[in-house]
């Protein structure tokens, strides 16, 4: 019989020391002949990334010896740290930004000089033993200069720059006879999802690029991740529709294959991602995104035929899709998947017969169902007469209910980006809440991706009011099918969340309490001093700076902290080079000089996001212990207090 409780009281067996000590983060996926390598990041190592072998027997080893970390800070976000050839990684490390050679069985070797350089996004050119990838330059004034560059993979001739001039390029993508390069570009103030340009140039017997050639793109069409199938023809994914489909340049002109209302890409926030592989010249493995799930299935390039693959999977984080290349129908695919009841996982699938393996996961802990609350898509209307999306997670714990007509508080989370997505994959992070008896409710904003370009550009001009209405919303409708107790609504997000969880503690009284994690406060101050990749992204979103200065200040919550007047917990990275510190630090202190309970958590070491194990746990059980000192919740575990200010007694 369950134990009668206050919800938020349940005692659970998703501890942070739980949670912490198992779990890791999933990144890049590549093949190698019959090997399979990934990049895992470990909260246990301080962060660290590492490259993963698997080799065809099963054996799973680190090619990343410490103190290595496979990671590139090209756009801050990096990704793309890694490839492999012929049984050789090179990476790059960050605490250098280098790019090392890692041969059989040997000690990584710079080869790259010792300058203010990063590399991304490479791919190897085997005809001229060099690596072609995407460098950014940081060794002068002003912004830093992003170019394609030819690394040689001994680190034995000077670096050949193939390319420069526009704001941004990424994926470098070389034809299998060597003799042409497809690559990206795109310009201020476009981000890759607003507008990019597919160029392709031949090289010449110096193996520098002939005249580049525009084959697709603009300033109003999105393209991500250009390949070439074995056979040397061009394919790209392109929004051209309104929504990201599959294209193929034939003959000098681009013909679609696919034409649905779902999404074959992502927004190239990180290097290195991809949704489609070749698995021979006429099929095609991929992953896309309709009504919120993803799916993966095969293509049949001159048929066109999209075929389904039955998978227990819906979420595929960041799309990437492996294939080795074979006869028709043979091979295999490797991909990052997960579900409501399934955390994020590497999934090897043999095409012949259709099963699956699961290489590895993000975690391997074995909770009872019981505990789990999985997934469930709502829609919900808007301020402007549309439907918006969320992921709804009710309170869940075999052990306990809660008394007779006690409604749960609700936590609503505002991802990301803003143009990201909440998954439904299985998320400690989440249940950590659930079972303890605390709803989620994980909203996709107008603005969010996997809906379309439209659903996308609904966040244009009115970064701050359609997110923050589409939040408040959600949590309306919830309130008004009973599942949320009105008075103990909290909202949290990190990075633009966190801007989101602001502004809506700010400019509406829905929420009685927040949280924000390394969160804007102060959109003037983010367009004089983020980083180059988004230095503009606000001229969408916003309006252009400085000429619309006074959106800036209107939408900036620091500016407003006299409309405030619930508690607020801020946490952030001390090395945030994306979102400052002094963000988090001036709306603390003007909220506690209004005398509203708030409290500060700043984190050494740490960036844009927490990758270390004592943090992450600190950020969790320190957001639940305001909950419960604001919400009057008793806590089932002691966990360490935080000096909350102006705190009654």
């Amino acid at each position: 019989m369950p134990t009668t409780a206050p919800y938020g009281s349940w005692k659970s067996p998703i501890t942070t020391e739980l949670i912490v000590a198992g779990s890791i983060g999933l990144g890049q996926v590549a093949l190698d002949g019959e090997d399979v390598y990934w990049v895992e990041m470990r909260p246990s190592e301080g962060g660290r990334m590492v490259v993963v072998k698997r080799s065809p027997d099963g054996v799973i080893f680190d090619m990343t010896p410490e103190p290595f970390s496979a990671r590139t800070r090209v756009h801050e976000y990096g990704g793309g740290s890694f490839l492999v050839h012929q049984g050789v990684v090179y990476f790059s490390n960050y605490s250098d930004q280098r790019m090392y050679r890692q041969g059989h069985g040997a000690n990584p070797e710079p080869i790259t000089p010792e300058k203010d350089l990063r590399y991304a996004d490479g791919c190897f050119d085997a005809a001229r033993n060099r690596i072609i990838c995407v460098r950014e330059d940081h060794t002068s004034e002003g912004e830093p200069v992003n170019a394609i560059v030819a690394v040689d993979a001994l680190g034995q001739a000077e670096q050949q720059v193939l390319f420069q001039g526009p704001d941004f390029c990424s994926t470098p993508r070389i034809s299998p006879d060597g003799t042409t390069l497809a690559w990206l570009t795109w310009n201020h103030p476009n981000m890759p999802w607003d507008g990019t340009e597919l160029l392709v140039a031949k090289f010449d017997d110096q193996g520098l690029l002939g005249e580049a050639q525009a084959v697709g793109g603009g300033k109003a069409e999105s393209i991500f991740q250009p390949e070439w199938s074995p056979g040397g023809v061009l394919h790209f994914v392109s929004d051209r529709s309104g929504w990201w489909n599959i294209w193929r340049l034939e003959n000098g002109e681009t013909r679609p294959l696919t034409s649905r209302n779902a999404e074959f890409g992502k927004p190239q926030w990180v290097f290195g991602s991809g949704t489609y592989s070749f698995v021979s010249d006429d099929l095609i493995a991929c992953s896309y995104v309709e009504t919120g799930s993803w799916k993966i299935a095969m293509l049949g390039i001159q048929s066109r035929n999209l075929f389904q693959v039955s998978t227990p999977f819906s979420e595929m984080g960041r799309g990437d899709i492996k294939a080795s290349q074979g006869e028709e129908g043979d091979g295999k695919i490797v991909f990052l998947a997960g579900a409501p009841t399934l955390p994020m996982t590497l999934v090897s699938m043999d095409l012949a017969s259709g099963k699956w393996e699961e290489l590895r996961k993000s975690h391997s802990l074995e909770i009872d169902a019981s505990f789990i609350s999985a997934a469930q898509p709502i829609e919900f209307p808007t301020e402007d007469g549309k439907t918006a999306h969320a992921f709804f997670y009710p309170p869940n714990n075999g052990d306990y209910q809660a008394p007779y007509g006690e409604k749960p508080p609700l936590l609503v989370k505002s991802h990301g980006g803003p143009t990201g997505s909440a998954s439904n994959a299985l998320d400690l992070g989440i249940q950590f809440w659930t079972s303890r008896g605390i709803g989620v409710l994980d909203v996709n904003y107008g603005g969010s991706t996997g809906y379309g370009r439209e659903y996308r550009e609904r966040l244009n001009g009115a970064w701050g009011i359609v997110d923050v209405h589409d939040c408040c919303n959600a949590a309306r409708h919830l309130v008004s099918q009973g599942e949320a107790d009105e008075q103990r609504l909290a909202i949290d997000g990190g990075s633009a969340g966190g801007y989101t969880t602001l502004a809506a503690l700010t400019f509406k009284e829905v929420f009685k309490a927040g949280a924000s994690h390394y969160g804007v406060s102060d959109l003037e101050a983010l367009a004089k001093e983020t980083h180059k990749f988004e230095s503009r992204y606000l001229d969408n979103l916003v309006g252009p700076y400085p000429e619309r200065q006074d959106l800036y200040h209107e939408r900036s919550p620091i500016n407003h902290t006299d409309r405030l007047s619930c508690p607020l917990i801020l946490f952030q990275g001390l090395e945030d080079q994306i979102v400052p510190p002094n963000q988090a630090e001036m709306m603390f202190d003007a909220v506690r000089a209004k005398g509203i309970p708030t409290a500060y958590i700043p984190f050494e070491g740490e960036q844009h996001g927490f990758r270390r194990a004592e943090n992450i746990k600190r950020a969790l059980e320190a957001e639940l212990y305001f909950y419960s000192r604001i919400f009057g919740f008793e806590l089932a575990d002691p966990v360490e207090p935080v000096d909350i200010a102006n705190l009654p007694d």
